[in-house]
């Protein structure tokens, strides 16, 4: 069954007007690993999530070539800025941006034997049971597609929220979602529990997880957090359930 993965960060002592900056670096990162460089939205939060926004700004997304250049999406400082004159302890601030990974097709499947790679690459320093710690070793997928194989996989974005937490906004929820917290959706690119566990499809799977694990760190490291969690909404571990996912084909 898919879960909502989130990613927590926190900064020691955080004043709410250098929020912004530590937005705009993470904001940053998702060009760097696998995301766009523009951010598709922003939206302001007053007081908790129940309440209406009183700013959403929609910049679009560039989704052409070169004739569609600076015509769609905003730089991540701009719509920060954008967003945030109006700053308030308790309000909440939302970016949305677009991060490619690779999916299966809804209605493809797999015809053929299993190879999938043995899950012991999982133990010691390759993953990290704490997904505070994520971590992903080789995993023996072959180059060539899989003569059996009638699954398709397309690569493409996704949009992600990032929201930044004022300290009195949802009754100061910062202090278990974090200062600022990525919600990347369903963790189905990740497992993908519905496709047979092959070569190929393993392939595919390491490459989310490797491209989420860069870019965790990457946003840790931008920002200055001195804490992150990787979490989910009904409280598994991503690192135990892949694990499980791999024990699967063996």
């Amino acid at each position: 069954m898919s879960d909502a993965l989130y990613l927590s960060l926190w900064y020691p002592s955080l004043r709410l007007a250098a929020l912004p900056d530590k937005l705009v670096a993470v904001l940053s990162e998702f060009a760097r690993h696998g995301g766009e460089a523009l951010v598709y939205s922003a939206t302001v939060w007053p007081v908790s999530w129940s309440e209406s926004p009183v700013f959403q700004q929609v910049y679009g997304r560039r989704v052409g070539g070169p004739a569609q250049a600076g015509k769609l999406g905003a730089e991540p400082r701009a719509a920060v800025e954008e967003a945030m004159e109006l700053i308030h302890d308790d309000y909440a601030y939302e970016f949305q941006i677009g991060w490619d990974l690779w999916e299966l097709e809804a209605g493809w499947g797999h015809a053929g034997p299993s190879t999938a790679p043995s899950p012991s690459f999982l133990s010691g320093s390759g993953f990290a049971e704490d997904d505070k710690a994520l971590r992903s070793a080789p995993l023996s997928a072959q180059d060539e597609e899989h003569p059996g194989v009638l699954a398709r996989w397309v690569r493409g974005p996704r949009l992600v929220r990032v929201i930044g937490f004022g300290p009195l906004f949802d009754e100061g929820s910062y202090e278990q979602e974090g200062h600022i917290r990525i919600d990347f959706g369903s963790d189905t690119p990740f497992l993908e529990e519905e496709a047979e566990l092959d070569s190929v499809a393993a392939r595919h799977i390491e490459e989310n997880v490797r491209q989420l694990v860069d870019l965790t760190v990457g946003m840790e490291k931008a920002s200055g957090a001195t804490a992150r969690l990787l979490w989910s909404e009904l409280g598994e571990s991503l690192a135990q359930r892949l694990a499980a996912r791999l024990g699967q084909g063996n």
